[in-house]
Order: structure tokens, then C-alpha cells, then sequence
């Protein structure tokens, strides 16, 4: 059986696309006869701090359906501060520097991008060690980043994340990328260099559609995830105008906007909107089912980026509400899985809601089972696997 390391900074426990993006890559490769091992930090996010059985505890091995798991010591942080998450991402990415140096590794890495500091660690270790490197790029940063205004252009960090970020694309020995724009921005650096399209499908194995629904209730409209500064709910929350729809939003998630989002609906009930805190993922998948629609929001189109939530949701039968702009807005209107609102613009959203109200639950229900059907064929992980692997490109 050929062995094959991961290494990225999030992998359940932990909640969000990230680490769930990764554990469906590390069990689709073991179904394919790979032995998998993942690098990880200690489990801390979306809270920013350590989960009770990680504390006290420099390092962990885990074995997680048939996955070996090895978690090393990380200063957690989800702090707004620059300097704090940064010394969160450069404590994890210092001791796997040392663990790449001294420990026996498989002679193929997947290493995820971002964060950019540690995805420039370990290639650069692993490069030296002449490795197989599959760089599995999920964002463009530091492009990303100043879209977010996370990072100001011309700034000493940004031209020190532009040296990282070509690093690790001319030293990885191919690439992954989530996306189309992703790939382009790739090619424009190094147009020889190997690139392969790598969607982040969803894995449910969901025979057939079971939804419940009561045509007398409200259309729920609903977002489950991340409450961070890149999806803007809570900015989403301020603007959105539901009092004479016959809509309801209901969130689902937590994260660094969930105090605030929290008491917005306390001093506005008027507002219909409902919080029900972060739910495990079968537990989310299984109250979903009464719910009609889901929203995908980002704060601003972002370059490269195609929220996985537009498969998810379609593998789920669900309608997408698409207010994110770029390449996910092509993909939602190429595919018929639902509406689009222009990013940032709220008017643009809220007559959206009023056309999505006038609709009515009867046709939004026709609507599940055409994007269920279609997702089936179109958005399935096991075809893109195996198509990759005949490729070679493990």
C-alpha cells in the first residue's frame, strides 16, 4: 500500500470547509489503497482555543477511521489582530519545521495552501528532502488578503507573502487548484507548471432526497459555517429585510462575528432572523431538512475563491441564495442551482428575497430534487478522485 502525507492547519474536530475539505481527501484516498497520514496542529478552531483533550499536551497520534492523525503543539488564536493569528500560524509552522527535518515522511505530501507560512515551511523542507509535492491551493493569498483588507498592497508583509507564495508554486511538483481563476493566476506566474482542477465536492452518500416541509410555515432560508470576517453575516444580519417577506433566516455556525450576530437578535426580534449556535454535521444535515434555501455569503468577491458550501448544498438538494460574486456566481447560474444577488449590494439581495417569496415553497420544492439529481452526476468526489488518480496525479 503507498503511503502518501497531508499537511494542513485544520482537520476534525475542528468545524469548517477547511477540515472537511481535508479528512474527505485523506478517507477518499485510503478507499483507493493509499495509506494516509495527516499533519495537523492541536485541534482549536473555530474557537480559537485548545479542545479539552488536547490541553496540556505537546503533541497527539490518533487514529481516525483507518486515517493516522498526528497532531503537534500551535499557540491558538482567532484573534482580529494580525500579530496574534500570525504567531498562531508561525508557532504550528516552527515545530513542523522540525518535525519535517528530523522524522522519516512518505515520499508524497499534500500540503495545503493556505495559510502561506506554513504551506512555504514545508515545502521548503520537503523540497530539500526531494520529495513529491502536491500543493492543494484553496486561496489565492496574498491576493486574497488584500481584497479583505487584511493586508495592505505594497506593504514589507505583503512582498514577503509574494515570495512565499511563488516559492511553494515553483517548487511544488504539481498543483491542485479549487478553482478556474485559481489556475489562471497560477499559469500567469509559471505558465509550464502542472495544474489540475480540483473541485471541493462534498462526500454524503445520500441514496435519495428526504425533505419535510409545511406549506403553511415561512420559506427558511438558512447559512451554516463560519461566522468570520470573509463571509460578512453579520453585515448580512444589518441589511437584510425580511419583515414583509415570508422569509425567515436562520444561522447556523460560530466564529469570531457570533457575540455580535447574537445580539442583534436580541435587540431586533422584528427581524426574523434566528440563531441556533454551531450543531455537529449530522445533526445540522438531519434539522435541514424542514429548511427550504441556503445563502452563501461573502463580504467581497475574492479572487480565486468558490465557496465549497455551492456543492455541499447541491449534493443536499438544497436552492443556493449566491451573494459572493466571481467564479461561484458563474457556477451557480451555469448549473441552475438557485439565485444570485450581486456581492455587497443589498438591494440587490433584498429584491432577490422579494422574488424568492413571490415563488412560493411548492416550486422551491421541484427545485430540491432537479438539484439533487443533478448533483449526483455533476458534483461527485468519488469520480473526481479516482479520474485524478488515473491521471497520476498522486
Amino acid at each position: 500500500m503507498e503511503e502518501i502525507l497531508i499537511i494542513s492547519n485544520y482537520y476534525p474536530p475542528e468545524k469548517g470547509a477547511a477540515a472537511n475539505r481535508i479528512e474527505q481527501l485523506a478517507l477518499k484516498l485510503n478507499q483507493n489503497k493509499y495509506k494516509v497520514s495527516v499533519l495537523c496542529p492541536l485541534g482549536n478552531y473555530p474557537k480559537g482555543e485548545l479542545f479539552p483533550e488536547y490541553k496540556g499536551k505537546f503533541s497527539v497520534t490518533e487514529k481516525l477511521q483507518n486515517i493516522t492523525v498526528k497532531r503537534l503543539w500551535i499557540y491558538p488564536s482567532v484573534s482580529k489582530n494580525i500579530f496574534k493569528r500570525t504567531l498562531s500560524v508561525l508557532s504550528f509552522s516552527s515545530v513542523l519545521f522540525f518535525y519535517l527535518l528530523c522524522k522519516k515522511t512518505p515520499n508524497k505530501v499534500v500540503v495545503q495552501s493556505p495559510p502561506l507560512l506554513l504551506s512555504f515551511v514545508s515545502v521548503l523542507v520537503l523540497s530539500l528532502m526531494r520529495k513529491k509535492i502536491i500543493l492543494n491551493v484553496s486561496d489565492l493569498w496574498p491576493l486574497a488578503a488584500i481584497e479583505l483588507n487584511a493586508l495592505k498592497k505594497g506593504s514589507f508583509s505583503h512582498k514577503v507573502s509574494l515570495f512565499f507564495e511563488r516559492f511553494i508554486y515553483s517548487k511544488a511538483t504539481h498543483i491542485f487548484g479549487q478553482s478556474d481563476e485559481i489556475i489562471t493566476h497560477i499559469h500567469s506566474l509559471f505558465p509550464e507548471k502542472k495544474c489540475y482542477l480540483y473541485r471541493n465536492f462534498p462526500d454524503h452518500q445520500t441514496a435519495e432526497m428526504d425533505f419535510t416541509t409545511n406549506a403553511n410555515e415561512p420559506i427558511k432560508l438558512f447559512y451554516a459555517g463560519l461566522l468570520g470576517v470573509a463571509q460578512g453575516v453579520f453585515e448580512l444580519c444589518q441589511n437584510i429585510e425580511l419583515q414583509d417577506v415570508n422569509i425567515e433566516l436562520h444561522i447556523f455556525g460560530d466564529g469570531a462575528e457570533k457575540s455580535q450576530i447574537e445580539d442583534l437578535i436580541q435587540q431586533n426580534p422584528e427581524k426574523k432572523i434566528f440563531f441556533h449556535g454551531m450543531l455537529e454535521r449530522h445533526i445540522l444535515h438531519e434539522k435541514l431538512k424542514t429548511f427550504d434555501i441556503a445563502i452563501v455569503p461573502l463580504k467581497t468577491r475574492i479572487y480565486g475563491s468558490v465557496p465549497s458550501k455551492i456543492f455541499e448544498y447541491g449534493a443536499l438538494g438544497f436552492p443556493v441564495l449566491y451573494f459572493g460574486g466571481g467564479e461561484g456566481e458563474t457556477i451557480v447560474k451555469e448549473n441552475n442551482l438557485g439565485w444570485i444577488a450581486q456581492v455587497g449590494n443589498f438591494e440587490s439581495l433584498n429584491a432577490t428575497l422579494i422574488e424568492i417569496s413571490k415563488t412560493g415553497k411548492e416550486p422551491i420544492q421541484v427545485m430540491k430534487q432537479k438539484i439533487f439529481n443533478y448533483a449526483e452526476n455533476h458534483f461527485n468526489l468519488d469520480f473526481q478522485i479516482k479520474n485524478l488518480i488515473n491521471k497520476g496525479s498522486f
